[in-house]
């Protein structure tokens, strides 16, 4: 357990003009420099912007080495944090679990064997691995043909009770079931692409080559576990409006609109209901490849027999490989799973309420105070999910110490960076600014909801911690405005001060996200 190694100060200055009002920065008895003085009304006149009207917004900056804090507005007020909740889960997770943890699927077969013959059942066992694609349930399959099974007379069981069978998140609203960001979260998965979006599969649609057809329709992975119901039409020219949907409880995907001849194919990623059929399918398929027939039924959820004689294995990345994927591009599915993860390992229960009991309980160790705030998911996608600034930079604080945190650092989105897997979610963030390539910060967006929370190194080298909760608001997009936080924090200096008129750094407006949707894990928009 660690204790809380810097406590809370207050702002070093404020605005006279704004300390009258309320949620204004507080001063401290101590006199602030120039420098701080500057930054504080520079952050403030951020905050003044008109798109924050009838909003609330937190922000708190601290130096890391010296825990003093540089600025405080509202960092005791507990805001919705959207996906900077996957702050706690992924500390909590390196932690609880450690660097090495890799996740294990395996096969088993129980009844006898004999002369290639399994006169009983083939298990496929879960363990919870979020990175499981097709290719490696084929390469299970294999191994399961190369040592010699031909036929099973048995069930394909597919073991799911690694974690227990709630499907989707406490709190998540019925309309984002569908889309990829909340997909059901289950033991045994399998993800369509090195995004490793699990429980999801990705449905394109191709114009065919004469006008009045119907679009060519695929999956990727091939699985007949979904059922397209395609009413689209290839036309002549005109705009592409091709519309992919999942119908709520069922995997039938409805493909609606139009796509001209020769445009490029339309594709989207869709969630499964019930993953572990999914799974099940996807290896089922693999194993007719291979020549193992499998002559009964397919059975979901029934616990692999103790004396079971395993005869395929898988075994994932490790977590600390899996962190880059997970926080670079804000994955919600591999939060929940790590949640249940660590209900399972340090609980033995794989399910929500145990894995936030036990993510409380690492973070109240490091610093964070379990009265101010409350977690109800791994991701963020929960709106009951609250956190004031203040304890988010108590954690980013506290865990420079872990051994991990080289690790944890280096996984973070980095503001500007155009690789993917390096700049994540901030890839088109802040570029041509002191923050290009120094902030390292965990993004989070819902309807309303906007944050941005890490770290950035200032201009006399010095390591800020910082959090910018902003809640409330009705404007497409603040993003700019979390953007002008970080970049003014890169360019924060004790060493001169400009008698310059204070005015935001400037930056360039990332594009609104689809307002049809939650926009955090919308992936054409780096929120």
């Amino acid at each position: 357990m660690h204790r809380r190694l810097f406590p809370r100060t207050l702002a070093l200055a404020a605005l006279v003009a704004v300390a009258a009002t309320a949620g204004a920065p507080t001063a401290t008895a101590e006199s602030p420099t120039p420098a701080a003085t500057r930054l504080n009304a520079t952050i403030d006149a951020i905050l003044a912007d008109s798109r924050l009207t009838g909003a609330q917004a937190a922000v708190v900056v601290r130096d890391v080495a010296s825990g003093a804090t540089l600025y405080d507005r509202n960092g005791d007020r507990r805001l919705i944090p959207a996906s900077n909740t996957k702050l706690l889960t992924s500390a909590a997770a390196l932690e609880l679990l450690g660097p090495g943890h890799r996740f294990r699927t395996d096969v088993h077969t129980s009844g006898t064997r004999r002369a290639g013959v399994v006169a009983g059942d083939l298990h496929l066992r879960g363990g919870g691995d979020p990175t499981m694609l097709a290719a490696d349930y084929d390469a299970l399959a294999a191994e399961v043909a190369a040592r010699g099974v031909r036929v099973v007379t048995g069930d394909l069981v597919a073991d799911d009770t690694r974690y227990d069978d709630t499907r989707l998140g406490p709190d998540w609203t019925w309309d984002d079931e569908p889309y990829y960001y909340a997909a059901q979260v289950s033991a045994l998965t399998v993800a369509p692409d090195t995004d490793y979006d699990a429980g999801t599969v990705i449905v394109g649609a191709a114009p065919a080559a004469t006008p009045g057809a119907p679009p060519v329709v695929t999956t990727t992975p091939a699985t007949g576990y979904v059922r397209i119901d395609n009413r689209a039409v290839t036309v002549a020219d005109g705009e592409t409006t091709i519309s992919i949907e999942r119908a709520h409880g069922s995997n039938t995907v409805v493909v609606t609109g139009q796509i001209a001849v020769g445009d490029a194919p339309a594709s989207d990623w869709v969630t499964v209901w019930e993953p572990t059929g999914y799974a099940a399918d996807v290896f089922r398929s693999a194993l007719r490849r291979h020549g193992v027939r499998v002559l009964g039924r397919t059975v979901l959820g029934r616990p692999t027999p103790a004396g079971a004689t395993e005869v395929a294995r898988h075994d994932s990345m490790t977590l600390a490989e899996l962190m880059v994927p997970f926080l670079k591009l804000s994955n919600n599915g591999h939060a929940e799973v790590l949640t249940k993860e660590i209900g399972r390992v340090l609980a033995g229960s794989g399910t929500w309420p145990a894995g936030v009991a036990a993510i409380t309980g690492y973070v109240t160790g490091a610093g964070m105070d379990p009265a101010t705030y409350r977690q109800r998911d791994g991701s963020g996608l929960s709106r009951r999910n609250l956190v004031p600034a203040g304890e988010v930079v108590d954690l980013l604080t506290a865990v420079r110490a872990e051994p991990w945190f080289d690790t944890w650092y280096a996984a973070l989105p980095i503001a500007g960076d155009p690789d993917r897997l390096e700049g994540g979610t901030l890839r088109s963030r802040m570029r041509g600014t002191p923050a290009e390539g120094n902030v390292h910060a965990k993004t989070g967006s819902l309807t309303g909801v906007s944050a941005l929370s890490g770290y950035v190194t200032d201009a006399d080298g010095r390591l800020l911690a910082f959090s910018v909760l902003l809640n409330n608001h009705l404007a497409s997009s603040v993003r700019g405005l979390e953007d002008q936080i970080a970049v003014a924090l890169s360019a924060y200096t004790e060493k001169s001060v400009s008698a310059a008129r204070v005015a935001p750094p400037t930056v360039a407006e990332a594009p609104p996200a689809p307002e049809d949707r939650e926009c955090s894990w919308v992936k054409p928009v780096a929120c």
